[in-house]
């Protein structure tokens, strides 16, 4: 009858006591009791148990529009957090819009748990309605895929899928949720959190490389990877500076070591200044903490490929899985641990140190000063926009974005001042500035979250700003608007120059999106709007608690360096 709510099941929460709940129950239980905070979702049939148990669990469910904008959102929180994000979603169509996420979790070597939603276990392999196989699908690109075929296993898949995403190299890890699996009632005991082992640095270990910097005269580290605690980082650049010893930072985790410390030399990787690309062959001694000279760091396998050339690399991968060039030694270790042994390392400070360092620190400065804040004659230009943006940043402002040339303006200028305070995509994934500057206001509601979008990858995911009305997310988003796919028309003008093909958009008004979204939106097409534009967008943040967007139309072709 209308308004009558029938007994549970047996066996569901409420009918069987304390120690009986579904497995769908017992699986948000045991999230919750590995501190996971919020889960980003699109909602399937397919995990119904799940959510229901996510109603009354104080793991926050996070409503996305799209599940690679909730793959990209839980990506982004365990970049910022160390503890896997989770995301759920639900099977076949819901996993493939999944898959962006897990390969920018894979490569960026993100702790990320992806939940997905499957058909029921009598079904399988009938091509039953939206079947998929989770390990054909997802093994290459993910460090587990695990599937709940016992129900009593729910807390004891949920801590091994929690231990392998951030043990050793971090990465994603895939779970499969049969649906009748999640009804079936279960013993609700937790299965306690597994331990992660850290390694470090042995004796031997300190001696040799004790050793390799006391003989080197130009050494450079390089900082990189998401498995940094803001202590060890803030220790790493202690003791940097007292040995006047310089640190560079892979390409798009910049903040590790600060944008203003006297050891910050710059970023490494595509698109960098070439001061610091020309680094990599002049330094005799390269120190790699919590990555490994890859791809975007060697320039394509270029760079530092010298076997005479000196490097160490520190990382608890034991198989230095992407590194290119010469492995002079390995220290297993993640970054923390490898600092707390660090700082028992005293070494006499060398002047030609010192000097190595400030002349990349001037080269840094140089490069890092902003532009004039005065607006020119003329469209609107990023240059502008961010010579007024930085002075009036907090210490504790972050970053993020996705992929693009409109990044290089955030390289060059934002001030990263600890970690994590830029979060981006290192695989190169277009879509990822909007959810991941929504997951970033969610986690840290009182930082100021700018995110630089471009044109193209802002129609990727846009539809997020959505979730950031609908649970208060406040970012600032710059939608840079050069009417095209810069990246690909650079490489296109290099490669066929004058030869313009499938590079060319048109857009609609950001602003007035934005607005529909439920936040804040201004529009700038002349430089003289700049200043005035980001200063109603940060007024309507502050004053109003909303989100607030710019939309810049800028030159084609114009570029931060």
């Amino acid at each position: 009858m209308p308004g009558h709510r029938a007994a549970p099941p047996a066996g569901h929460p409420g009918a069987g006591g304390p120690r009986v709940r579904t497995a769908g129950h017992v699986i948000v239980d045991a999230l919750a009791a590995h501190g996971v905070q919020r889960a980003y979702l699109v909602p399937g049939e397919s995990f119904l148990e799940v959510l229901d148990g996510l109603v009354d669990s104080g793991v926050e469910a996070v409503v996305c529009r799209h599940e690679g904008g909730a793959a990209y959102m839980a990506e982004a929180e365990g970049k910022l957090l160390r503890r896997p994000g989770v995301a759920m979603v639900t099977r076949g169509p819901g996993a493939a819009n999944a898959h962006v996420g897990l390969h920018t979790a894979w490569q960026d070597s993100t702790p990320l748990v992806l939940f997905v939603g499957l058909i029921p276990f009598g079904h399988r392999d009938r091509e039953a309605f939206q079947e998929f196989d989770p390990k054909a699908w997802f093994e290459s690109g993910a460090k587990r895929v695990m599937v709940l075929d016992q129900a009593e296993r729910a807390s004891a898949v949920v801590a091994e899928a929690m231990f392998a995403a951030v043990s050793g190299r971090p990465g994603p890890v895939v779970v499969g949720l049969p649906e009748d699996v999640l009804r079936q009632p279960v013993d609700a005991t937790p299965h306690p959190p597994i331990p992660v082992a850290s390694g470090g640095m042995t004796a031997h270990d300190v001696a040799v490389l004790s050793e390799a910097l006391s003989r080197a005269s130009r050494p450079l580290f390089v900082t990189g990877g998401n498995d940094w605690s803001p202590q060890a980082a803030a220790a790493l650049t202690g003791w940097l500076e007292r040995h006047r010893l310089p640190a560079a930072a892979e390409w798009r985790t910049e903040g590790t070591v600060p944008f203003d410390s006297p050891s910050y030399v710059g970023p490494i990787g595509y698109g960098r200044p070439k001061p610091t690309y020309d680094l990599l062959e002049e330094t005799d001694l390269l120190v790699f903490v919590g990555t490994v000279p890859g791809d975007a760091i060697t320039n394509g396998f270029v760079a530092r490929q010298d076997w005479g050339k000196e490097n160490f690399l520190v990382t608890m991968d034991p198989s230095l899985r992407g590194r290119s060039g010469p492995v002079s030694y390995q220290i297993v270790a993640k970054p923390d641990a490898f600092v707390r042994d660090l700082l028992t390392v005293e070494l006499a400070v060398r002047d030609e140190w010192a000097t190595w360092t400030e002349r990349m620190r001037r080269e840094q400065e140089a490069f890092a000063a902003l532009p004039p804040a005065q607006p020119a004659d003329g469209p609107a230009r990023v240059d502008t926009l961010m010579a007024n943006l930085v002075p009036g940043l907090p210490a504790d402002a972050m970053v993020t974005f996705g992929a693009g040339e409109h990044t290089n303006w955030a390289h060059r200028y934002f001030p990263t001042r600890g970690y994590a305070s830029m979060i981006s995509a290192r695989n190169g994934s277009m879509g990822y500035s909007i959810p991941s500057a929504v997951a970033a206001s969610l986690i840290h509601p009182g930082r100021r979250v700018v995110t630089i979008a471009g044109d193209g990858e802002f129609l990727m995911n846009g539809q997020e700003l959505a979730t950031a009305a609908q649970y208060g997310a406040t970012p600032l988003v710059v939608v840079v608007d050069n009417a095209e796919y810069g990246t690909i028309r650079t490489h296109q003008e290099r490669h066929h120059p004058g030869r313009v093909s499938g590079t060319q958009l048109r857009n609609p008004d950001f602003a007035l999106l934005a607005r529909a979204y439920g936040g804040f939106g201004v529009r700038a097409e002349h430089d003289a709007q700049v200043p005035g534009a980001l200063a109603a967008a940060l007024r309507a943040i502050d004053e109003d608690g909303t989100f607030a967007l710019v939309h810049l139309v800028v030159e084609q072709r114009a570029q931060a360096y």
